[in-house]
């Protein structure tokens, strides 16, 4: 059963106590979003996602998209509830009011993605795809492109889609053949064909903005002679309102495992007009805006399944009476006790709480430097906004998404041969779940990003933006009391860490492959020591409010109670993850191609 509330007390947790020291926040340009003000958006989003997104998401997945006459059709009630989302304001919730957003903080804007996610993925893709292309325009197009489009795609009345994969190219993209022609009159003749292509084309919007990556005839080889260009569907007329269809259609749509209500689709470009963003050959610099912002938000996609896959399986547990508990009937009223009472299912259901609870804490701290990186009117603390940003974001899209395709395929396992019936509703997180990993570079690439441009970067820079903080925390706190256990057991994962780092950047060196080998273990290992680093910081918070005697006593101590779950049966995996990297590629590489 599709069951889902946002889990808005622990959204609060992270957003107002959990990471007010890190030197983030107190940003002047949100002085206004006040805890209050904050509160009340949760809250209304949390029950515009349960009321109106949550109802279609299963009946979105069994009628899926369909193609007609060029016009992709959109599953019955996505055209209402797109009207009613952008009527709304979540489309320009964290947009520049410049142009007519918000200005909301990323901080509140991911936690209000996460809950768009877990109730409806599928629909948050076509507003997600557009904020993607919002980014893109206002850092790199120009004054003239800015205000022609970025009004009407921050209010909702258009979308935007990023266009890069071909047919023979996926994360080679130095391969693409798409070109573009200069026309006299400052614009582009664009011609080619892109799959893959989410939200290229549906019946929600009255106009479609593509960004497309193409090159220019005198463009040098590879991925250097790459431009980018945006190229509506409709080209807008003097009043800004849309004119004469352009040279972009659709010719199919993808026919997936999951997200069915979103339309994948292939695009055709034939001698369509375009227009320039940023400089000639320099594309990838400008798509890289909105592949990186993608690329958390994709993160985000991961915990909010994680998320409703979780609440999906609590509820199933409760509900589903079988067996005795095994120290005798903890519910002799009923003729069986609910599952929830067997050890095993207490495992699956509290190593789902621990992903998502250790997941929303670390998108919180890398939400909050995404606000100081933008803001901050300090110069060093927008930098170290920004090395954190690009230490994490491969740790974000690929731990997240790998996690909730775990938590995705638990919740079936709870729910037993049930699971496996799409009546259940929990098969569609495990499929919805499975494309996460996937898209915006696969998690192996994200690893790989990791190792090879994150590590080493300004000698070592990134990295000193997350080391540093957790180094002091761990000295701070080593002391006799009720968290030294955690405290000890953090230090000994981030000692592993610490020594991995310096494995990799000495063998790397000498051997790429030594790197390459090592890169899914190193990334999973550093966002374990993220997670456990933030479940200490919780612990600590929860424990001076139990001290204190808060009113809240049952949040800070299923807290705790998480974070130890957490600490003894998940962290432990950190040495697993340094026993291999310390291992090598020797094993990983023995076999020759033939032998396969």
């Amino acid at each position: 059963m599709q069951v889902y509330d946002a889990p808005l007390r622990d959204m609060r947790f992270v957003l107002n106590e959990l990471h007010t020291d890190d030197g983030f926040g107190d940003l002047p340009i949100h002085a206004e979003f006040t805890p209050d003000l904050t509160d009340a958006i949760l809250e209304e989003a949390a029950r515009f996602c349960r009321e109106v997104l949550l109802p279609l998401n299963l009946p979105g997945d069994e009628e899926g998209c369909r193609l007609e006459n060029g016009v992709v059709r959109t599953p019955a009630g996505f055209i209402d509830a797109y009207r009613q989302f952008a009527e709304g304001g979540w489309t320009s919730l964290a947009s520049s009011p410049e142009w007519g957003g918000q200005g909301v903080p990323d901080a509140v804007g991911k936690l209000v993605e996460e809950m768009i996610c877990s109730a409806n993925l599928s629909f948050g893709l076509y507003p997600g795809l557009t904020h993607g292309a919002v980014c893109a325009i206002e850092g790199h197009a120009s004054e003239a492109l800015k205000a022609a489009y970025l009004p009407k795609l921050v209010s909702g009345e258009w979308s935007g889609t990023m266009c890069l994969t071909e047919a023979h190219c996926g994360t080679d993209l130095g391969l693409l053949r798409t070109r573009a022609v200069p026309q006299d009159d400052g614009s582009h003749k664009l011609t080619g064909a892109k799959i893959f292509i989410s939200a290229g084309e549906h019946d929600l919007t009255s106009n479609i903005v593509h960004l497309v990556l193409a090159r220019l005839p005198d463009a040098p080889p590879g991925i250097k002679g790459i431009s980018l260009f945006l190229v509506p569907k409709f080209l807008p007329q003097a009043d800004g309102t849309p004119g004469a269809r352009n040279g972009v259609s659709c010719s199919a749509i993808e026919h997936k495992m999951g997200l069915k209500a979103s339309a994948t689709c292939q695009m055709l470009f034939e001698e369509a007009t375009g227009w320039l963003v940023g400089e000639p050959h320099k594309g990838m610099a400008a798509m890289f805006t909105m592949m990186n912002a993608e690329r958390l938000s994709v993160g985000i996609q991961g915990l909010g399944v994680g998320e409703a896959a979780y609440q999906a399986a609590v509820w199933y547990a409760k509900d589903r009476l079988q067996g005795r508990a095994l120290s005798g009937a903890k519910y002799p009223d009923k003729p069986a006790d609910p599952i929830l009472v067997h050890p095993d299912v207490r495992r699956m259901l509290m190593t789902m709480r621990a992903y998502n609870e250790g997941c929303r804490a670390l998108s919180g701290w890398v939400a909050r430097a995404l606000d100081a990186e933008a803001h901050s009117p300090d110069p060093e603390v927008r930098q170290r906004a920004a090395d954190f940003v690009a230490l994490m974001t491969p740790v974000v899209k690929a731990l997240f998404t790998d996690l909730a395709s775990d938590s995705a395929n638990l919740a079936i396992q709870c729910y037993g041969g049930h699971g496996y019936i799409r009546e259940s509703g929990v098969e569609q997180y495990a499929r919805d779940a499975r494309i996460t990993m996937i898209y915006e570079g696969t998690n192996g690439v994200q690893a790989l990003d990791l190792v090879g441009r994150k590590l080493g970067a300004h000698m070592g820079r990134y990295l000193r933006s997350f080391f540093h903080p957790v180094a002091q925390f761990i000295e701070e706190n080593n002391v006799e009391g009720p968290m030294k256990p955690m405290i000890e057991a953090l230090a000994k994962a981030f000692g592993a860490l610490q020594l991995s780092t310096a494995t990799i950047a000495q063998r790397g060196l000498k051997d790429p492959e030594e790197a390459g080998a090592a890169s899914a273990d190193y990334l999973r290992l550093l966002g374990l020591v993220a997670m456990g680093y933030c479940f200490a910081r919780a612990t600590k918070i929860a424990g001076l409010q139990l001290f204190f005697r808060s009113p809240d006593k049952a949040f800070y101590d299923a807290k705790i109670k998480t974070a130890t779950y957490f600490f003894e049966r998940i962290l432990p995996q950190a040495t697993a993850h340094f026993l291999a990297i310390k291992a090598g590629k020797a094993s990983m590489m023995a076999l020759a191609d033939d032998a396969f």
